[in-house]
């Protein structure tokens, strides 16, 4: 005992220096265990998150490539032969040259320039109403399906994400009917909207073409110069964005449902919330300059389309507005092809700045 006591008042200092030694190293090294396990333990969910967000990403892929395969093989053609008809049907040229064949050597000079007058004003319209209708419808499609098919990639995401039948049924989900509804609305443009179409466009084409006689020389330069000019009367008349009434309901028209369907409040709600979103795109100043790019594409290649397809070349040295009318109305079946035969559809779609955009619409998802 006497021998305890005199090695612990020796070597007290050095004990408790050995001691205090030890006690913070296992102490350190406990800290860096502890600091190494949460190392790896966020490494690991750093991983496990790197993995899903590119899950995610490939998922988002491919549903977006599956939405634009929707749109080019069931709904724009569906939407593209009701136009087709719609203009044929609301612009119809037969009946002027009809009288011109039938005039020949009855019909006094004054009445022969009336109704090539009348000829020369409807081909024009039929042509730059199908250009932009067929650019316009066909982008409006593509923003419908897009702004779609996130919402129910989201709605179908926290479906699967919530295991409670009860929460299941508090989300605020796309039933069927607003998806159908949605879907149709872009019937509008040749169900509602055409007839008022065809007058402004009318307007905006005699504007245009009102010192231009039939034996001015058209080359396809002076062509492509009108075509857009025409098209640029027609978007800038009337009040900002008044085009995009042509192709959806009008804003501040009642959205409603019969009662006697059964549906609810919310379900008209997230039907008019689709309308809405839809027209914020429409009105968006990306939009109007993919609108502007489209319709200067699409005019050109159809300029160059008629150049090719007329005789000896004639456009582009020059013919008589009276001899290109025929030619006019031979591009008209071309222009509102089906989208599998329709050579400026395509061209529309395969533009970066179109593809760019509705890539980027789609991946804004709603938060």
């Amino acid at each position: 005992m006497d021998f305890v006591r005199g090695f612990w008042s020796k070597h007290r200092r050095k004990i408790l220096v050995t001691a205090g030694c030890l006690g913070s190293g296992y102490l350190l090294y406990k800290l860096y265990n502890s600091h190494t396990r949460r190392l790896a333990d966020l490494q690991r969910q750093l991983a496990n998150d790197r993995e899903h967000d590119e899950n995610i990403k490939a998922q988002m892929k491919a549903h977006f490539e599956n939405i634009q395969m929707i749109v080019d093989s069931t709904t724009l053609p569906h939407a593209m032969r009701c136009l087709s008809i719609s203009i044929r049907e609301e612009i119809d040229v037969s009946s002027v040259m009809e009288r011109l064949n039938r005039g020949k050597g009855v019909l006094s000079q004054s009445e022969k320039l009336h109704l090539w007058d009348q000829l020369k004003i409807l081909s024009f319209t039929r042509m730059v109403l199908s250009l932009w209708s067929v650019t316009m419808l066909s982008l409006y499609i593509r923003v419908q399906v897009n702004i779609l098919g996130r919402h129910l990639y989201v709605d179908t995401a926290r479906a699967l994400d919530t295991s409670s039948s009860h929460l299941l049924e508090e989300l605020d989900v796309i039933d069927r009917d607003d998806e159908q509804k949605f879907l149709s609305s872009a019937d509008f443009l040749v169900t509602n909207a055409m007839p008022g179409l065809i007058l402004n466009m009318q307007s905006a084409v005699s504007e245009v073409l009102k010192g231009m006689q039939l034996k001015d020389v058209i080359t396809t330069r002076v062509l492509q110069e009108t075509l857009l000019r025409i098209v640029d009367v027609f978007m800038s008349s009337g009040s900002p964005h008044h085009w995009v009434d042509y192709l959806m309901i009008p804003q501040g028209t009642k959205l409603s449902r019969n009662t006697s369907d059964g549906s609810s409040d919310e379900t008209v709600s997230k039907f008019n919330q689709l309308m809405v979103e839809t027209r914020q795109v429409l009105t968006s100043t990306e939009f109007t300059d993919i609108v502007e790019i489209s319709l200067k594409c699409f005019t050109d290649a159809l300029v160059e389309e008629m150049e090719t397809q007329s005789i000896s070349g004639g456009l582009a040295t020059g013919m008589p507005l009276a001899k290109m009318l025929p030619q006019i109305e031979k591009t008209i079946p071309v222009i509102i092809a089906e989208p599998g035969k329709n050579q400026f559809l395509q061209l529309i779609r395969d533009m970066s700045e179109v593809q760019v955009f509705f890539t980027l619409l789609y991946a804004s998802m709603p938060q």
